[in-house]
């Protein structure tokens, strides 16, 4: 249910950045003048952090080598942390409460699944007691469907409303774009989220599910409509996870939402 395209080169920090940017909409903030490299990520609704980028000697973190590299520290559940810094690229809170964050090195030796699940966890704890909530159905995603793990198409045929894997912070109401991967390589389906964050472990197989949502088919669109040169056209280059719809594509997809006779969301 998604797909995690492999690159050539490690994930790292401008690739984190890219992903914050996508998946929420935030840029980073340089605070401090001595240390112009480092950026803290934040809640616009709070103010909270939750993720603090910094680059680093590599012999302050016990790491092999020389010269510096790029971390990120993240905010994780404490049970969970102490499993997690078994795993290679993976370290106590560097600049944070060594008990509630952990330390991620961006230079490719944590996973991009991994790195994006880690993000959204900690986005998830530091946004608890904001005061405040996004509107429900006050967000548009665009979300991935990879038929070689999940055939959405039978499951749409079968019924109206599936289960989906839940790794953004979806609200009920919230609209959902499903592009469909190669051999389609098109967005195929409007719907809407009307349940969410329902729990559904599943650790076997080739994606990882911690939570699930219900989402509802509203519109099939041709697979011709949407198709990956179309969307390049707009600037989204590929869908490799959980993204906001930049505005160009989002009007194009109400003008054939609207050719359809459908309602814009």
């Amino acid at each position: 249910m998604g797909s995690n395209v492999k690159k050539d080169t490690p994930f790292g920090r401008a690739d984190f950045l890219r992903l914050a940017e996508e998946q929420y909409g935030d840029r980073p903030e340089y605070l401090w003048r001595t240390s112009p490299h480092n950026a803290v990520l934040r809640h616009p609704e709070n103010r909270k952090w939750y993720a603090v980028l910094m680059q680093v000697s590599r012999e302050k973190l016990g790491l092999a080598g020389a010269g510096p590299v790029d971390i990120v520290d993240l905010k994780c559940d404490p049970a969970l942390a102490g499993s997690l810094r078994l795993a290679p690229g993976i370290l106590p809170g560097y600049h944070m409460h060594k008990g509630n964050w952990i330390t991620l090195v961006l230079d490719g030796s944590v996973e991009e699944e991994t790195v994006r699940f880690l993000l959204d966890r900690s986005h998830s704890l530091t946004a608890q007691g904001a005061g405040t909530k996004p509107p429900a159905g006050g967000r548009t995603w665009l979300i991935p469907a990879n038929p070689k793990y999940y055939d959405v198409e039978a499951a749409f045929a079968a019924q109206d409303t599936i289960r989906w894997k839940q790794s953004s912070r979806v609200a009920v109401g919230d609209t959902i774009y499903l592009y469909v991967a190669a051999p389609v390589s098109s967005i195929l389906y409007q719907c809407k989220a009307v349940e969410v964050d329902i729990p559904f472990r599943r650790t076997g197989g080739p994606v990882k599910l911690e939570r699930v949502m219900e989402i509802q088919r509203l519109h099939q669109f041709r697979p011709d409509q949407l198709t990956l040169d179309v969307l390049r056209s707009h600037g989204v280059y590929a869908v490799r996870g959980p993204r906001s719809v930049p505005e160009p594509l989002l009007e194009e997809i109400h003008f054939l939402l609207r050719q359809a006779g459908k309602e814009v969301p």
